[in-house]
């Protein structure tokens, strides 16, 4: 498909159509790693990883675990 490089504020764009983002799984917001290989510009989606509370809670142990932390009174109209 070809397309038009255009001007946004100091930098280029180009339009993804639909149909490749799409194909390529990609979203508004998804983030990307940008590369030249070989004089070619190249888009690869960088998914963010999935974290689940289970496997985080797997790497505390008693050596990690720290004390609570003192942040001080309310400052407005708190409830504690």
């Amino acid at each position: 498909m070809k397309t038009t490089i255009q001007k946004w504020g100091n930098s280029l764009a180009v339009r993804i159509p639909k149909a490749f983002v799409k194909e390529s799984h990609v979203a508004y917001g998804t983030a990307v790693d940008l590369s030249v290989i070989d004089g070619k510009i190249v888009l690869d989606p960088h998914p963010e990883p999935e974290y689940r509370l289970e496997d985080l809670l797997k790497g505390v142990t008693k050596r990690n675990l720290h004390a609570e932390v003192e942040s001080g009174g309310p400052v407005g109209q708190e409830v504690w």
